[in-house]
């Protein structure tokens, strides 16, 4: 029932080893546009009105932000173009950081991403949600926060589904804001083309006017503060090179494609909403955002007023709120495959790698949606300190990734163009070090230094969790070396293995350790008792086998090696012996289907494995470890199967 109950809500298991299973889950432009890029097009609906409310009185030098926006998204895309052609496998920002600047440096960055990532899941649906109850009356406020644990838990769902799928459930949604947004922005600069002649000398002798009343340095610090603090715009366009892994090949042009269309999208709509904001004279209005007022006009412009013009309002505003549900699904996307390249690592526990039957990183989708809750709660949904709590990160994360690229180029000073993308990773860095230093600075007081703890437990507890991996580690090659020197036997022909005959089934991984350990200690505790041998061993397909062209062929490659290693073993000690080798997301589901197949081949059969012991046993060390001997042991049993777990010290 529970089986059933399982497939009814996510959909049934996808097999990992067929070739038109991958296929299928990866993302077109197209798509990727949609399910990566939603992030970085829905900060035009908060972006340009932070930057241009900060610019007080002095609303011409909005067209120096409109340009500048929409400057500094090709000047960040095109610079993260490089982190997609040198990290085809993805992994992004954290990736590019730790092998260009240090695995420390890459775990700063990793550690940014995810709390971004929790971020981007928490300010997305808080926003979206004050833009839908913006239209209904005040009483209806106290459910608010409801509504938005509980679009967590729709968000949840729909990624644990399949990541296509969820993509495509949200599509009409982004197509809905894509296209109500383009015509408002078109026919609102269309329909005051009269001004913009003069607007640009206009705004150079208001320049000048205000450098001569109070200074250049205090007319340059405006300017930079307003593009600063606007920064929140530019959120987002680090998704693509962080999940490229899920791109269509091939990959490094679908990429490339991908971050154009999501660089011309966010340019266009951030620059021309600001520019809205500047012909059509819109100023703050209680309970309504900018973006609000400056639509209101345009409607009225175009002839609509009473019921249609509220209607179409509505609809736009529902549009621009549903974009910001897609973009929180960014956090369901990008958050996990950070974890799952952290877990690689060894800075976040193993389990992070593992994938769900419908291929996508469950532990991880579960964990961006159980901290975006906890976020909510805690800040009671405020977007204004979410908005803080958000930009820091995503600037420390675009700033580590551009000094990685500026290295890399002055180290490859003999690849042909390495001077142009010098310059360009250069001039990124200056623009998002330029937002980082500033926002840190006025927002610290204000929430910033909440984002900067955060950000440090994270990483102080990535730090503990790498410790403990290496120490234990090191104790398992210390086992294996005390077994690498045990010699083969002088026998040549261990004769064919009799199924009718007491077997030993041993469940074996990578360390050669572990599983002679176990043989052994079977041979010298039931000695010529069982006549055959048997290593059984599952391979996990998780996100980082999955995450590239040949990764499962390499895995199959290896864990044959190590099984033809023991299988020579046995038969050079006069011990009939074979193997079996499987694959599959779930290790538990993958062996005890393995087992129980064998025991049909080997009705005599006792499965034995190893499992680590630690003189120290406790809650963080068995987060930490696979408790999967446990698991097959318990299943088994009640198979009426045996199985013996042998304890391995280390």
């Amino acid at each position: 029932m529970l089986s059933n109950l399982r497939t009814a809500l996510l959909g049934r298991p996808l097999d990992p080893m067929k070739a038109e299973t991958r296929h299928s889950l990866t993302l077109a432009a197209f798509l990727a546009w949609v399910g990566l890029g939603a992030d970085g097009l829905s900060s035009s609906a908060y972006g340009p009105e932070e930057a241009f409310k900060a610019l007080g009185p002095h609303t011409h030098f909005g067209l120096y932000l409109a340009l500048a926006t929409a400057v500094t998204v090709f000047i960040i895309a095109f610079a993260y173009n490089q982190v997609i052609e040198l990290f085809p496998t993805g992994g992004g920002g954290y990736r590019i950081a730790t092998v260009l600047l240090g695995p420390h440096a890459g775990l700063v960055s990793g550690a940014a991403l995810v709390v971004d990532y929790v971020l981007t899941v928490a300010i997305s649906i808080a926003s979206g949600t004050d833009a839908l109850f913006s239209m209904l009356p005040l009483g209806f406020q106290h459910w608010k926060l409801g509504t938005e644990l509980a679009l967590v838990l729709l968000l949840l769902w729909l990624n644990l589904r399949g990541v296509k799928e969820s993509i495509r459930i949200l599509l009409p949604i982004f197509l809905g804001f894509v296209a109500t947004h383009a015509l408002l922005i078109v026919y609102g600069i269309v329909a005051k083309a009269s001004l913009i002649p003069a607007l640009l000398p206009d705004t150079v002798m208001e320049t000048a006017g205000l450098a001569q009343d109070t200074s250049w340095f205090f007319t340059l610090a405006l300017l930079l503060k307003a593009y600063s603090l606007g920064g929140g715009t530019y959120t987002g366009i680090e998704a693509v090179s962080n999940n490229v892994n899920s791109l269509a090949e091939p990959r490094v042009r679908t990429g490339r494609a991908t971050m154009f269309y999501m660089a011309c999208s966010l340019a266009f709509t951030a620059g021309g909403i600001i520019l809205l904001y500047l012909l059509w004279h819109a100023v703050p209005s209680a309970g309504q955002t900018l973006n609000a007022v400056a639509f209101r006009s345009i409607l009225a412009d175009l002839g609509l007023d009473g019921p249609a013009a509220a209607i179409a309002l509505a609809a736009t505003l529902a549009f621009e709120a549903g974009l910001l549900l897609v973009a929180a699904n960014t956090g369901f996307l990008g958050g996990p495959a950070v974890l799952a390249n952290m877990a690689a690592d060894s800075w976040v526990p193993h389990q992070f790698r593992y994938l769900s039957s419908r291929l996508v990183t469950q532990n991880g989708v579960l964990l961006m949606g159980a901290a975006a809750a906890a976020v909510l709660l805690a800040s009671g949904g405020r977007v204004g300190l979410l908005v803080v709590l958000y930009s820091i990160n995503v600037f420390l994360t675009f700033s580590l990734s551009l000094l990685g690229l500026c290295r890399y180029w002055i180290r490859h000073r003999n690849e042909s163009g390495w001077l142009r993308r010098l310059l360009l990773s250069m001039t990124g860095l200056l623009v998002t070090g330029s937002i980082l230093v500033v926002t840190v600075l006025e927002k610290f007081g204000e929430g910033g230094w909440v984002t900067i703890v955060l950000t440090g437990l994270v990483v102080a507890l990535c730090l503990a969790v790498r410790s403990h991996y290496r120490d234990t580690r090191a104790r398992i090659q210390d086992v294996d070396k005390v077994f690498a020197n045990q010699p083969l036997g002088p026998c040549l022909d261990a004769g064919a293995l009799d199924p009718l005959l007491p077997t030993a089934v041993f469940i074996v991984g990578g360390s050669r350790g572990g599983g002679l350990h176990a043989l052994l200690w079977v041979q010298r505790m039931f000695p010529g008792h069982f006549r055959n041998v048997v290593f059984l061993s599952a391979r996990t397909v998780d996100a980082q086998a999955y995450g590239g062209e040949g990764e499962i062929e390499r895995l199959r490659l290896s864990a044959t090696r190590t099984l033809d290693d023991f299988v020579a073993f046995c038969r050079s000690h006069g011990i009939p012996a074979t193997s079996r080798l499987g694959f599959g997301t779930d290790p538990v589901d993958t062996l005890t289907d393995m087992c129980r197949a064998l025991s049909g081949e080997f009705p005599h059969a006792v499965f034995f494995t190893s499992r680590l012991v630690f003189k120290a046993d406790n809650l963080f060390i068995r987060l930490l470890h696979n408790q999967a001997a446990l698991a097959i042991q318990r299943r088994l049993h009640f198979d009426g199967l045996q199985m013996v777990i042998l304890p391995m010290k280390i």
